[in-house]
């Protein structure tokens, strides 16, 4: 067993309660990014300790239920100057940042992790831990929404029926007036109709782009393959935009060509806002409980990771 994190000045101790399993994760286990130690970014949990904090601010955050956003910037561990990209505001690109159970820091697949208060937010009484759970990626979803201008977009496909594209789906389908789900799962395209989303059922090969006819002004590839982005180039209209979310271990087979000839945008999109994430869950506007498929218990982490691998598994979680 790892001993408790220590804090820095500012920073909390968190007691994690639930955390989630993502395609990241598994990446990040294959070798992507490098990184030793604790995976695991997604979670919800309650602030056991704080240190060196007022009285004022010690009684703010004790037992607190919280949520964390996952990049660690240059104002959390005192460095000065800081570096260009914080003083630009951009502490998600932050040069010397460390990213929660991605880079170089311990993350949320254990009964504790430590974050600078500045990254915690408080989670409502009326969000339940289930709902809680899925706010950074729920975030990375509402991300999208900041970087294009969905007043411009009339239709919109997600391509991949996973965990994030089920989020991008629900994130857009508040913006954009038709959302269309591409995915090659039965039962996850099930889910997302369920939630009044458009889908469309593909078989995911190399063949598929001579199938797929209807191009969109806005196309999300979110399969978390390799493979995906061909044929989201291939349905991203001419002055369209394409924006990529997947993360994985490796290269990704692709021809340039298509975004020249097309002159397409392309986006990339990693972490977003939380506080849209936290309003969003709060608010009601998304039912996120029906993309879990099963809680395991922290001990059997393992086996837990090998499960979420499997076909037609969405959202698994870890409860401590």
């Amino acid at each position: 067993m790892k001993p408790l994190p220590k804090l820095r000045p500012g920073w909390a101790l968190v007691h994690v309660r639930l955390a989630g399993i993502c395609n990241t994760d598994v990446e990040i286990l294959r070798g992507y990014h490098n990184f030793q130690g604790t995976p695991g970014h997604e979670f919800v949990g309650e602030v056991a300790e704080v240190a060196d904090v007022s009285a004022g601010e010690r009684k703010k955050w004790m037992g607190r239920r919280v949520c964390g956003e996952i990049n660690v910037a240059c104002s959390a561990y005192g460095f000065r100057p800081q570096c260009e990209f914080c003083q630009r505001g951009l502490k998600t690109h932050c040069a010397r940042r460390t990213v929660l159970g991605i880079v170089a820091h311990d993350g949320a697949f254990a009964e504790y992790l430590a974050l600078p208060l500045e990254n915690l937010h408080v989670v409502p009484n009326s969000v339940s831990d289930e709902e809680a759970v899925f706010t950074e990626p729920l975030a990375a979803a509402c991300e999208i929404l900041e970087q294009v201008d969905a007043e411009k977009v009339e239709t919109a496909a997600i391509l991949g029926d996973g965990k994030l594209g089920q989020l991008c789906a629900r994130a857009l389908k508040g913006a954009v007036p038709r959302v269309v789900l591409y995915g090659k799962h039965d039962k996850k395209l099930a889910i997302a109709r369920h939630a009044g989303i458009g889908t469309r059922k593909v078989r995911g090969d190399s063949s598929e782009s001579a199938r797929v006819r209807e191009a969109f002004p806005l196309v999300v590839e979110a399969t978390g393959s390799p493979n995906g982005l061909g044929l989201a180039q291939q349905m991203t209209e001419p002055r369209g935009t394409l924006v990529l979310k997947s993360t994985f271990h490796g290269a990704a087979p692709v021809e340039t060509w298509p975004i020249v000839v097309k002159e397409i945008n392309v986006v990339g999109s990693r972490c977003g806002p939380f506080k849209k994430a936290v309003a969003l869950l709060h608010s009601g506007g998304v039912d996120l409980k029906p993309l879990i498929t099963h809680t395991f218990p922290l001990v059997e982490a393992q086996k837990a990771i090998a499960f979420a691998q499997r076909a037609g598994v969405l959202k698994v979680l870890l409860k401590a």
